[in-house]
């Protein structure tokens, strides 16, 4: 027996980083899965991988056209859908006063916009299933502070509100909505050399490229080890579990919380 059995779970931003670990482990825990990306390829390469309790979907969550079509494959491949995670998101680094308009707007439209449509569109087919649980994905940004992504953090606090009120208003309706706050996790979002070789090339061509990605991947793992005081960076499995547990029946008497995993991060400061 899974925690999931029976379920149909749509996620987000699932073909790779924490929303690839949250299909693989829904799946195994009896889910079927919605695989929602606009990476067309590795979506749908990881959703035959999956098998027969996986779908893919080109989803551009900032589309409404495109969350309908979504709804429409998950009904029409299992007649039903009961559990949305919302967890596509981008991440720009930028000084506020030097961010572009339009840089600040696209971030929103992924980030917030994204999860309201998510809700608007999933609340009524979850409630018509008889309930079931909404995952946004927010940040340890949404409940702090952090320079350089003033956008960001703007768009995960909203989510982390979005998340308030839609616990208030679903409840009677059978649907519990939560938000993980992730901090520091070892996916392209943070590190983005995991995405790109090239994106950590020094200039030298191409033949470099991966020396200077795993060169970026350790810079990175170093900083976290200082800034963390569990001294790593986080693992897109351990987001995967804490999305899961706030899917199943382990979390019936939580809603309208955000939930904390960093390593201690937001904690505070060590003086030592």
């Amino acid at each position: 027996m899974g925690k999931l059995d029976g379920r149909v779970v749509v996620v987000t931003g699932a073909a790779r980083g924490q929303g690839e670990q949250e299909a693989r482990l829904f799946v195994e825990e009896g889910a079927s899965v919605v695989v929602a990306d606009v990476l067309d390829e590795q979506g749908e390469t990881l959703a035959k991988e999956l098998g027969a309790r996986a779908r893919y979907v080109h989803l551009d969550v900032g589309r409404e056209d495109d969350w309908a079509a979504a709804v429409a494959l998950a009904k029409e491949a299992y007649g039903k859908v009961d559990g949305l995670v919302n967890n596509a998101g981008i991440l720009r680094f930028n000084a506020l006063v030097d961010t572009p308009l339009d840089e600040f707007m696209q971030i929103v439209r992924v980030n917030q916009v994204g999860v309201f449509l998510g809700i608007k569109a999933l609340a009524p087919e979850i409630e018509a299933a008889g309930g079931g649980t909404i995952v946004n994905t927010a940040s340890y940004t949404g409940l702090t502070g952090m320079a350089y992504v003033g956008a960001y953090s703007a768009s995960k606090h909203a989510i982390v509100g979005l998340t308030r009120v839609a616990a208030l208003e679903l409840a009677p309706k059978g649907v519990r909505v939560n938000a993980v706050c992730p901090g520091a996790i070892d996916t392209a979002m943070s590190n983005p050399a995991l995405l790109d070789p090239a994106t950590a090339d020094t200039g030298s061509g191409g033949a470099r490229s991966a020396e200077a990605a795993e060169a970026a991947s350790a810079a990175v793992a170093k900083l976290y080890r200082k800034l963390v005081p569990m001294g790593r960076i986080g693992r897109a499995e351990e987001v995967a579990r804490l999305a899961l547990f706030l899917s199943c029946d382990d979390s019936s008497y939580i809603t309208g919380q955000p939930f904390v995993i960093d390593g201690g991060w937001l904690a505070g400061v060590s003086a030592m």
